[in-house]
């Protein structure tokens, strides 16, 4: 038989499915004819088909050889090295499949897979545009679009993108659930369940979309509900690496204490394990360990941000000699982040610095958001720009120093300094817990929330201000009325115990020496910010499980921080929580002039109120164990001169200690910024070192 007998046989066996049989017959012709190129090429076919990458691959630059303008030929090529994890080698192969013949509808949509693996979303998106305009009956295009949009957060685009891919196949459960997410992402709760709700018809094991869906159900405040979402995960699939965090989180925020004692021994377990992807912030309502949060930390950031190869560019010295800083993050806006920091920016030295902010988070037109933005040099809303493109911009701004400000928090992008865009990159204010990425070089802590003796726990060098990390704004308004305590539900001669921290920080032990001080002090009330219903009436029943009636919990609304901070006035003592501290909240209760007892935990999360507290010239209010801290909140409760003398050293100091004094602490700020940068400069690795306080308070 010739060779083009054998062709025509293989081509024949090809077609009908005996892919084992027809390659024995391409191998006979590349026998005879060993640059055939059609036969080359069909055994590439088969060998992709089979998940035999590599062969594929050689037999596929084979036929290239032979034949280097077969479109097909570098078409297969780019499919198999995209298949290998090789995107940029499959780029090229798909660039030169284009070339050879434009028309070629899947060489542009798996050009803009390609585009989309390497972090270029906005490139994908055209590809996926010619792709369509040539073949407009794709679903996987029309589906790849939505998702590189998504990832572009052009969250209204994707959902057109996702509704095109339903119009083509209606009964496909992942465009519903794709679908979901981008109504959620658009605000559009109810619209994003019934998505999910239609994928889970479909499909009833589509975890993701049961994951999703609890999402949206605690942003509704539908906790229990939430809940119900991942125990059916957990029913499906006990192993998950999601949804036993997911379900602790739900407990957390609903003070289900019976619940979380239940799952807490097999969340310890799952992380120092490694078997659980959970978020480290939901773990700083658990009694946790530094050693555990770090192994967390670690899992989480494998899981979520992929490996990028650093941005690689010539650097060109600033003849002006200024550092350059980049704050970045979502909070950009009517947020406790925002109201900390606002003055840092305002008050940073143009002359020794430039400061630019970069804002990944909506514009909520809010008048912190205008002041905000005036006070950077340049402010950049990259909402809709992909990681990758934001690392360039920090590049090509020629960025020093970029600061992190979201850490493991709720609209964090970490892959954007995953991509290495400056020299020197740190974590600060945000996150109380380790980064634990490769590409964080510092954590700006102080002795107090951070010691020396946590360095192990930390793969970023601490470094320590000498006072206190958080910074705080010296221009908080407050509201100058007070409202009177009957107005705010309280009573008007009796001690009024506070904690406004979230429900999730609340714990089953603090409770008990709460109300054990409800019990001490006759008609006492605790007020307590209203996080959401289900932690309300959990709270209530345990108080009465306690012997204190309900009534004496009294939750308070949500209320525009001049407002609050005026009504925080009427409380007499704050009880901080354990494991996790009150943060802004406690700088709120000193800023109003509200005394705060706290008790030192062994994390940062448990140590930011006694920093506050040294920092505001307070550290009497630190104990070092939970009868001491007991001990202490009845004491002055029962000792109102000693109470009146609190309040009163917080009035007069309020605008001298160092924990309000913002441009002290920008000083300190700045000259740790200024020793990073000299590390950098003489090509030393960083490490860990402490800025001595500059000047007087």
């Amino acid at each position: 038989m010739d060779v083009a007998a054998l062709l025509q046989e293989a081509r024949a066996l090809h077609r009908r499915g005996a892919l084992g049989e027809a390659a024995e017959r391409y191998v006979q012709v590349t026998g005879r004819d060993p640059c055939n190129p059609d036969a080359l090429y069909y055994l590439a076919q088969i060998s992709c088909q089979q998940d035999r990458l590599v062969e594929g691959i050689d037999y596929a630059r084979r036929a290239l050889a032979v034949d280097p303008e077969r479109a097909g030929v570098h078409l297969l090529l780019g499919l198999a090295l995209a298949r290998l994890g090789q995107p940029e080698a499959a780029l090229a192969s798909l660039d030169e499949a284009i070339a050879a013949e434009p028309s070629l509808a899947d060489a542009h949509g798996t050009r803009g897979d390609a585009l989309a693996e390497l972090g270029r979303c906005a490139e994908a998106v055209e590809s996926y545009d010619r792709a369509l305009a040539i073949s407009p009956a794709s679903t996987e295009n029309w589906c790849n679009r939505g998702a590189a949009l998504h990832d572009l957060h052009r969250h209204g685009e994707a959902l057109a993108s996702f509704e095109r891919a339903l119009a083509l196949k209606p009964d496909f459960a992942q465009i519903h659930f794709n679908r979901g997410n981008a109504l959620a992402l658009l605000d559009r709760h109810q619209e994003a369940l019934a998505a999910y709700d239609r994928a889970l018809v479909i499909e009833p094991g589509l975890l993701d979309a049961l994951d999703a869906r609890g999402s949206v159900l605690i942003r509704l405040g539908r906790h229990d509900e939430a809940a119900s979402c991942y125990e059916r995960m957990l029913a499906l699939d006990p192993q998950h690496p999601r949804a036993l965090g997911e379900l602790a989180n739900c407990q957390l925020m609903m003070c289900d204490w019976n619940s979380t004692t239940r799952v807490a021994s097999a969340l310890d377990r799952r992380v120092r394990e490694g078997t659980s992807v959970i978020s480290p912030f939901i773990l700083l309502g658990f009694p946790i360990d530094s050693a555990a949060l770090l192994e967390c930390s670690r899992g989480y950031v494998a899981h979520r941000i992929r490996k990028r190869a650093a941005l690689v560019r010539e650097r060109v010295m600033r003849r002006d000699g200024k550092i350059r800083i980049a704050y970045l993050s979502a909070d950009f806006r009517d947020h406790a982040t925002a109201y900390l920091a606002a003055g840092l920016f305002e008050h940073h030295d143009r002359a020794r610095f430039d400061v630019i902010g970069i804002s990944f988070g909506h514009d909520d037109g809010s008048d912190m958001r205008a002041r905000i933005v005036r006070s950077f040099d340049q402010f950049h809303d990259v909402t809709t720009s992909s990681d990758l493109d934001i690392a360039k911009l920090i590049q090509e701004h020629d960025v020093d120093i970029a600061v992190d400000l979201k850490g493991h928090t709720e609209g964090a992008r970490p892959g954007i300094l995953a991509y290495r865009p400056a020299p020197v990159q740190a974590t600060f204010l945000g996150y109380p817990g380790p980064f634990a990425a490769d590409f964080i070089d510092y954590v700006i802590a102080d002795p107090v929330v951070l010691p020396r003796s946590q360095q192990p726990f930390y793969p970023e060098r601490i470094v320590h201000l000498p006072d206190s990390y958080q910074v705080n704004d010296s221009k908080r308004p407050i509201a100058t009325r007070i409202p009177p305590r009957r107005e705010l539900g309280l009573p008007d001669d009796a001690v009024v115990f506070a904690c406004f921290n979230s429900a999730w920080k609340i714990s089953r032990p603090m409770f008990d020496i709460w109300m054990r001080l409800l019990h001490a002090v006759e008609g006492s009330v605790l007020w307590l910010f209203g996080t959401n219903a289900f932690a309300s009436g959990n709270l209530r029943r345990e108080a009465a499980a306690r012997g204190v009636d309900p009534a004496r919990l009294v939750f308070a609304p949500f209320r525009a921080l001049p407002e609050h901070l005026a009504r925080l006035r009427r409380a007499d003592l704050f009880l901080d929580t354990l494991p996790c501290n009150a943060h802004t909240t406690a700088s709120d209760a000193l800023w109003a002039g509200l005394p705060l007892v706290t008790c030192l935990g062994d994390t940062v999360a448990g140590r930011v109120a006694a920093s506050l507290l040294h920092a505001a010239g307070l550290p009497e209010l630190v104990t070092g164990n939970l009868h001491d801290y007991e001990a202490l909140a009845l004491k002055l409760a029962t000792d109102p001169p000693r109470l009146g003398s609190l309040r009163r050293q917080l009035e007069d100091n309020r605008l001298r200690c160092p924990l309000f004094d913002t441009d002290r602490f920008r000083r300190h700020l700045e000259a740790a910024f200024s020793t990073m940068w000299q590390m950098q400069r003489r090509g030393e690795r960083p490490q860990g070192f402490s800025v001595d306080p500059i000047g007087a308070c």
